[in-house]
């Protein structure tokens, strides 16, 4: 046995140990939530185990560094691992099992040729164009910890709202039986949306980066008061982030139920507006629903 840890929360490293409990509160008619997180943890996670403590009898966290959804030249090998400290803030929530397994334990044949999982339609473009591949190695790992766990329950963070939508398409595509739950996103005061990555951004960069989700704002401000000149507001947006010292990758409103191009003026409640953005060496990613 592998156990690191013998109170809450319990850490186990193998699909075995991690099954076993799992069938232990099935058995007892317990439902169980899984929150799939790559560790670091801030509190946009603290904010998924709650929401679905709410919701489950046992919760689980996995914790696990994905190698397939790191394209060359990202920061797989730099991502910060902060295990120790991970598993004390998820004790301090009294979360019941901790899932952290090494690379050969999700992919046991290797994670250089891994059977994948493809979700065409919504990964081919935004973050799918600047990082081909990337959500296919999401969705793969996703897929497995589903399979190891079996949950009743599964949460995902909106600030990585095509990510939501491309896992919420797998789960319904693949039949898996379990339930996506949706949560917000969690800013800082200032505006800016939690992230593993702001950590990289120096201070001065730290100043600066609020100005992402303000530029949002001031686009979907425009399309509550009825412009529907979608390209020239992008336009617009993209050089305000310019100006602030931004290169962005891309700023578009789509429509938020499948992130499609609007080729007609659309109702705001239907539509999105998604960005993301160089600061320096750090990409930040964003995005405000017109509905709210």
């Amino acid at each position: 046995m592998s156990i690191v840890a013998a109170n809450p929360p319990f850490v186990v490293t193998t699909e075995r140990e991690a099954r076993l409990r799992v069938l232990e509160w099935q058995a007892e008619r317990q439902t169980v939530a899984l929150v799939p997180t790559m560790g670091n943890l801030h509190a946009g996670h603290i904010s998924l185990v709650e929401k679905v403590q709410q919701l489950a009898d046992r919760v689980v966290c996995s914790i696990f560094v994905n190698p397939t959804q790191f394209g060359p030249g990202e920061d797989f090998e730099a991502y910060p691992r902060t295990l120790p400290e991970d598993e004390r803030k998820l004790a301090g929530l009294g979360i019941d099992l901790v899932f952290a397994p090494t690379v050969k334990e999700i992919y046991p044949f290797g994670d250089e040729r891994p059977v994948t999982v493809t979700v065409p339609g919504l990964t081919e473009d935004l973050c799918g164009a600047s990082r081909p591949g990337h959500f296919t190695g999401v969705a793969t790992v996703v897929c497995r910890l589903l399979n190891i766990i079996r949950p009743d329950f599964a949460v995902f963070g909106e600030k990585d709202y095509q990510q939501l939508l491309v896992l919420s398409r797998m789960v319904e595509d693949l039949r898996l039986p379990v339930e996506v739950i949706r949560a917000p996103i969690v800013r800082d005061a200032d505006g800016l949306a939690l992230s593993s990555r702001n950590r990289y951004l120096t201070a001065e960069q730290r100043l600066v980066a609020p100005t992402l989700n303000r530029t949002l704002w001031t686009l979907v401000e425009a399309i509550q008061a009825g412009r529907t000149d979608y390209a020239a507001l992008e336009a617009e947006g993209w050089s305000a982030l310019e100006a602030a010292g931004f290169r962005p990758d891309y700023l578009e409103i789509r429509t938020a139920a499948d992130i499609k191009r609007p080729v007609v003026a659309l109702p705001p409640e239907q539509l999105i507006v998604l960005a993301a953005a160089w600061l320096g060496e750090t990409r930040l990613l964003d995005n405000v629903q017109v509905a709210d």
